[in-house]
């Protein structure tokens, strides 16, 4: 691998950095949320967050900050060692994945789990 990696299920994905975001909408209010990460050797660190409005179990994070519509903050919580994301069929598709260069839209087949980790060294 040439640069920092990411497992998506099976799939191996080489980022033009060790940071991406994950987009989807919430299946019940229909709005977008997003959601900056950072691979930090063996783990995930979730760095910002930001939903589009408030509403059913979106409520923005403390501190948040009202953006162009959106409600950004820094959540406060430990690194993770990988994220497991399944899509409900609620909300027509899966999550777009995106690093500085490329997008890729990911589980978008409702009940497939999906696990999103570091590649292992």
């Amino acid at each position: 691998m040439t640069g920092p990696c990411l497992l998506v299920g099976a799939t191996m994905l080489t980022l033009a950095s060790g940071s991406f975001d994950l987009t989807w909408r919430h299946s019940v209010e229909k709005t977008e949320w997003r959601e900056s990460w950072r691979i930090e050797g063996r783990t995930l660190r979730l760095t910002e967050a930001a939903v589009k409005g408030s509403g059913a179990g979106m409520d923005p994070g403390p501190g948040a900050r009202l953006e162009d519509g959106w409600w950004i903050w820094t959540p406060d919580l430990p690194p993770v060692p990988d994220l497991t994301l399944a899509a409900s069929g609620a909300t027509g598709g899966g999550w777009r994945l995106c690093d500085a260069d490329t997008c890729h839209e990911i589980g978008e087949r409702p009940g497939t789990a999906i696990r999103l980790a570091p590649c292992p060294d």
